[in-house]
This record gives C-alpha cells, structure tokens and sequence, in this order.
C-alpha cells in the first residue's frame, strides 16, 4: 500500500484511478453513480510555441526538494523536472531508458547499468558513475532516514565498474528492484553538490544540482519555487518549451479553484473534485483525465480488535455504497474498486490486464447480507475507530460513509478526528495508530507493476501498516519477485491479487483518474500519474502559435 507521505491525493482531489485505454487497449468507464462521461488520455493537445513563463498550482508547499525524501506528491511534481532516475516511466506507463542508455541481468542478483555519457549537471560537470554510487547508496543510509530504503532491501553492493558503469549486486532476485530505478529510488544527482550543501540539501537554503531540463532557481518558502531552463539538457526531444516554471502553493480548494478560474495559475494536477463542475462548464480552460495507478481503500490497523474477524471484514465491504461515496467524494468521475491495487496499476503487461483483472467480480452491495455476516461474528455492537481529518472534504466524506455504513449494519463506527499532520504520521509512525482500526489510503503505483502494490502487504513491509501476515502471500510474493517475464509476473501477480481479496487487509473503495487543469494559454502536459518522474513541464508550451 504504498501511501504518499500527506495522503496527498485524497487531500482534496479526486486522483485516483480508472480504466486507461492507453495503457491497457480498455475503453473508458462510464462515471459511476450517473455523473457525466469522462475521458482518459496520456496526454493533452501538443505544444503550438514557446513561453516565457507559467504558473503552476501545487495543493500544497513541498516539505523537502531531496530526492531521498520525496516521499508525496508536491516535491515529487517538482522535482520531476530537476533531477532524473537511471529509467524513465513514460506518460503511457512505459519504462524505458533514462540516465541509463541500457541495462542488463548477466545473472537473477546481478544488474548491470551502462550510462548514458556526456549527461551535463545544471552546474556544468558530467554525470559519472561515482555519482550514481553516491545517489544510490545515500539512499540506504541510516542517516539519511529516507522511506524508500524499503527498495534496497536485497541490495548487496553498489559499485562502479566503468567510467560510465554501476554494477548493483543483490542479496536474492528481485525484480521490482530495477523497475524502482524509474522512480525515486533510482535518482542521480551531483555527488560532489551533496557534499557541499550538507544538512541544507533539499531545504529552501539549500541548491539542488541535477541533470533534468529545468534547474533550481529559486524557493521563496512559504510563496513560491521557480525553477530555470537548463540550455545543456541531454534529450533533445525534451527541450523545454517555456524559459521559466513558478510553482504556488494554495492550500484551500477554493481558493485553488479560483486560481484557476482567475488565470492566476495557469494550471495544476490533482484538481478538487469540488470544483470539477464549475471548471467543465467554464471557458477559462480545459479539465482532462488520465491514467493513474491508484485507489482509495480502507487500511485495517489493528487485526486484534473488532476487525480481525474476516466476517466483519467482508461484511463492512458489502455495506459501502460506494457508487454514493463517487458521487459525493470524487465529482461522480470514478468506478467502484475491484481490488486493491488498481486497474492502472496492471499496465505492465496490458494484454493481460482483461484476463486477471477485468474478469474480477463487482464489489457486492448488500446491506442484508453483511448484517448476517456481523451477527456470525456476534459483532453486534462491537467498536471500530477509523481516522478522520480536516485535511480535505473527501476524507470526512469516505469517514461518514464508513461510519453510515457500519450502523446499518450492527458495528459502532467511531471517527475520531486527528490534525492535518497526525493523520500523515498515521503512514510513517507506528505509535500514531494506537486506537484506531481502520485509515483512509491513498495506494499508488510508482511503476507499470501491479506487484509493486501487493510488496506493500509482506510481513514487515514498511507500508504493511496493520502488520498483516499471511505465509502463503509472502511465499507467492518472493516467486512473483523473481520471474523476469512481464507476463508470467503479471500471472503471479493475480495470486497475490486473488489472496488479498479473500482476506481484506486492505478494503477497495473506490478508483478515479488523475486529473489535470490547463488553462487557455497552455497546453502540452501529460495528464496521468507519471507526472511525478516524468519530465512533464519540459513539453508544456503555448496553446496557439
């Protein structure tokens, strides 16, 4: 379940996830619970000419610009753009080369990577092996504190072997490992910058020094970041199409909205479901959908409490009216979850994706039968405590739900509200889920892997917030872990898929596509997930010539 660091996206969007025909051949889902008809694509109309400049909303100020920290959406939005990974997961979900021009597996443990050379930093030095060294092994010190370290588990050795060659050994195979090296985990920045800057790396003090096609300018904290051009970017195919980008931060959806509808901002993803409405009908630009790798599900926290009687489970699933939470939670543009791990998140190998997830019933809505299940368990009456939080609308509207829910069907729903900030530590402190049985998540992708999601429930698992275990899902997850074969990994996957929803460790809720808004002046941006590796304000420029 991997969780942004903030619960980002239920902070006040709808970007979850929903059928992509690009990634998977599936046609476009009607809106569930009779809202309007929605449309999923990679990306917008291409770029017509050049800017100057333009405004980019972020929800929320980045807590950090080091890549071993970003661990949420605002930071990783930015960072997309300033510093790069050894793959690159393209807006179709696609892993292709990066900083790496190839790789290779001589052996299950061994992974060799072949730099791509005469890759410029933003200060001028070449990329060198014995940066990506440095980046790398950063990321599994202690010190460092950063919640990917999870990825390098299996991880032996980091070493050179080249001028322009890293050979990573590892302690078993593991095939998520070099898909990781898409997204953050796989991160190159200038070794010697990381030396100089110390403690300020990452920090509005602080300078960053990457490969990407925008550099660091300037972080005014607590108004904006901007960042510059790079004129020696490597991808020619990439060159910025605007000199300047200058993120804003604005917290309230309204005001967010506003900015929007104002031109004060001349877009931003993760758009309030709040305001889809009043954007569709306006003229002040366009709202687009596009592919996501997310769902919102309900994490069980404590499987020694009410909760760990897989009937009441079952039976708090069947008694959501989750086509009413769309409705209410994400503007009507969503699908009830099947699973999970999201439709968008099988996209690895899309010839399967009917086969072992489409063929997946409906989630059951029967109010009758899961009060059944409730007085089987002699539930009756029994607590359940799920956080709730002011940190956005659809928090309180799934918590209600939850809580309507659990009454009609003979359980004591508590909510019990927690700050902005409580409810993030809920994901990274395990003190901050004493009391509570169940939490609202945000579980998303980082990769084209549907196994990348279920790693999150092991034993141990760092995103393992309930500390569910089950012996056959560990074994079925290390074979899965170990089959290079798309296909054959997707096959295994679905096991895993298969054990999770006889269980629930994790209730599917509800699934939505990831939103974008761009305003008329602009267009050329990618509207899915991607986002937050890809280099995706490198291809936004003006709308007309």
């Amino acid at each position: 379940m991997r969780m942004p660091r903030a619960l980002a996206l239920l902070a006040c969007t709808a970007a979850l996830t929903a059928t992509t025909s690009a990634c998977s051949g599936a046609t476009n889902p009607p809106a569930a619970g009779g809202g309007a008809n929605y449309k999923v694509s990679p990306t917008s109309a291409p770029a017509q000419g050049p800017l100057d400049s333009f405004t980019w909303s972020l929800y929320a100020e980045p807590y950090t610009l080091d890549y071993a920290l970003a661990y949420d959406y605002p930071p990783n939005t930015v960072l997309a753009n300033v510093c790069e990974q050894l793959l690159r997961v393209t807006p179709d979900m696609k892993i292709v080369p990066g900083l790496a021009v190839k790789w290779r597996q001589p052996d299950p443990r061994t992974l060799v990577y072949t730099l791509r050379p005469g890759v410029k930093f933003h200060d001028g030095t070449t990329m060198t092996a014995d940066d990506v060294v440095a980046s790398l092994k950063r990321q599994m010190d202690p010190k460092t504190g950063s919640p990917w370290v999870s990825s390098f588990k299996t991880v032996d050795s980091i070493e050179k072997t080249g001028p322009l060659e890293v050979t990573i050994r590892l302690g078993k195979a593991d095939v998520l490992f070099s898909e990781m090296m898409a997204a953050s985990p796989g991160t190159v920045v200038s070794a010697a910058s990381l030396a100089e800057e110390g403690k300020d790396y990452g920090t509005p003090k602080g300078k960053l020094n990457c490969t990407g096609p925008y550099a660091l300018d300037k972080w005014s904290q607590g108004d904006s970041i901007t960042l510059k051009r790079h004129d020696a970017y490597w991808d020619k195919t990439l060159t910025p199409k605007s000199e300047k980008v200058r993120f804003t931060f604005i917290e309230d959806a309204a005001a967010r909205s506003n900015a929007f509808l104002s031109g004060t901002a001349d877009g931003g993803y993760m758009v309030p479901s709040s305001s889809f409405s009043q954007l569709r009908a306006g003229s002040k630009g366009t709202l687009l959908f596009g592919p996501n790798t997310a769902a919102a599900n309900l994490a069980v926290l404590d499987f020694h409490g009410t909760l760990s009687n897989l009937k009441v489970r079952k039976a708090l699933s069947m008694a959501l009216d989750r086509k009413n939470i769309i409705k209410a939670a994400a503007g009507g543009v969503g699908v009830p979850a099947k699973a999970p791990a999201a439709r968008g998140a099988w996209a690895l190998a899309p010839e399967k994706t009917a086969e072992l997830f489409d063929t997946l019933p409906e989630p059951v809505y029967d109010v009758a039968a899961a009060k059944k299940l409730v007085e089987e368990a002699h539930a009756n009456g029994r607590t359940v405590t799920i956080a709730t939080s002011s940190m956005a609308p659809e928090i309180s509207v799934v918590a209600n739900a939850v809580q309507a829910a659990g009454r009609q069907i003979g359980l004591n729903i508590v909510l019990k509200p927690v700050s902005p900030d409580a409810y993030s530590s809920i994901f990274v402190d395990p003190s901050a889920r004493d009391g509570l049985d169940l939490v609202i998540t945000n579980g998303y992708d980082n990769t084209p892997d549907p196994l990348e999601f279920y790693q999150y429930l092991r034993t141990g698992d760092f995103g393992n917030y309930g500390r569910w275990s089950n012996a056959e899902f560990d074994v079925a997850f290390d074979r899965a872990n170990s089959e290079p074969d798309p296909v054959k990994r997707t096959e295994l996957t679905a096991k895993l898929q298969k054990i999770a929803m006889d269980e629930l460790p994790v209730i599917p809720v509800y699934e939505a596509p990831y939103s974008v808004f761009l305003g008329k002046r602009i267009t050329g941006a990618p509207t899915g997930i991607a986002q937050l590796y890809y280099p995706w304000a490198a291809t936004i420029g003006a709308s007309k010539r």
